[in-house]
This record gives structure tokens, sequence and C-alpha cells, in this order.
């Protein structure tokens, strides 16, 4: 994603497989580069410990703790020998002003993370599970349409598999299957090995909708 960050390498270290990086819900003053090796970021729903997402070399994590002051959203534990460039408000001042257009990709993608986490964790507290894959179905979207590529015509072809869909929606594998096909038998979408077409976007919006609705009205009894 960024050119060589060498320069850096002041600012590296490492951590051993299985090695917690930092948990859910504690302070947090600085943000992680990865140089080297997998990271997986991993949140507690109820008494589950749900993976939410895998992180490769050249990807980030942590960085709420420099735009928000926040608490960890969530646990990062490496998944391999790693090797991260830490980073806090001080030296991620230095790393801007070494090179600023490093600073103004790292804040446009802030920007984008920012969103995407908030919708995935939203994503997890949905209870009905047709719905929570469908609400998967739009955030891909979200992610994939740019003024460039908008179709108007209310299909979406989503790079993503079964297991993809999973691991987003944080459900096992043969449930999701299930679900999915149950979507295809309803001619709501059309699946291939390696893509998913939604037929009407705009349809998927309105069963979302109406899952989130009924979540709360149940909630508010």
């Amino acid at each position: 994603m960024f050119e060589d960050l060498s320069v850096f390498n002041r600012f590296a270290c490492t951590f051993q497989k299985e090695e917690v990086i930092f948990f859910e819900h504690e302070p947090g003053d600085r943000f992680y580069l990865i140089q080297k090796g997998r990271v997986k970021i991993v949140k507690i729903m109820g008494n589950l410990e749900k993976i939410i997402d895998i992180l490769n070399p050249g990807e980030f994590f942590g960085e709420m703790a420099i735009l928000e002051e926040a608490p960890r959203t969530a646990t990062i534990i490496a998944l391999e020998e790693c090797t991260l460039l830490e980073f806090n408000k001080e030296n991620f001042a230095s790393l801007v002003e070494g090179n600023p257009q490093i600073g103004i990709s790292l804040l446009k993608i802030f920007a984008r993370r920012i969103y995407d986490q908030k919708r995935r964790f939203q994503i997890l507290t949905l209870n009905d599970l047709e719905g929570k894959i469908a609400d998967v179905f739009l955030l891909l979207s979200e992610m994939l349409v740019t003024v460039d590529n908008f179709d108007d015509t209310g299909e979406r072809v989503l790079e993503a598999t079964i297991n993809d869909i999973a691991h987003w929606a944080g459900i096992a594998t043969d449930e999701c299957t299930r679900i999915i096909h149950r979507f295809q038998d309803t001619r709501k979408i059309e699946l291939t090995h390696t893509t998913i077409k939604i037929k009407n976007i705009n349809e998927m919006k309105r069963f979302v909708s109406s899952k989130w609705r009924l979540q709360e009205m149940n909630d508010s009894v």
C-alpha cells in the first residue's frame, strides 16, 4: 500500500506468534503499520470470540488512538511473528512531515476505515442471520461503488466467496452457506466460485432495513 518505509525502522517492534498486541477496551496512545507478518482483529460478542478481520503487510490498525484517544475497540493478536512500525502522536507527526504523501494517504484511509469498522461492528449486533448476511452484501457494495463504476441498474457484483461472507458476518460457514443458497433460490443473488451478484441492491437495502426495524421494535418491548 505504501512505498518503502525503511527510514522509519527506528519505530519497529516485533511480536511473536499468538502474542497479544493490545486488548479490547484498554486505553491506547499509538497505532501500528505492519511491515512483516499478519495479525487478527478479535472482538468478544457475548461469550464468543469473533475474528473480525485478518490484516497483512502494508495495512495498519489502532488508528483511533491517534484520532480520538479512544479505548481499543478490539483485541489484536499476531498470527505469526510480526514486525510492526509503532507510531504515537509525536512520531506520527514525524512520519507525515517526512513524507506528506504518506500522511495524506493515511488520513484518507483513516476516514474510510472508521466508517467501515463502525459498519462491521454494527452488523455483528444484528440478531437476524439473513439480515446480517444481507447487510454484509450492502457493506461490500458500499466499498465497491465509486463515481466511475456506479451502476444505476441495481446490480452489484461482489468479489467475494461464501467463506468471505461468513467471516465478515461472524457466523459459521455452513450456516452462511445455507442462508446464501436461500437467497439464490429466491433469485435475489447469483453465485459463482469467486463472485456474488446482487440482482437488486435497492431491494436488498429494504430487506435489511426491515430486519433492523424489527429488532429495534423487539428491543423496545
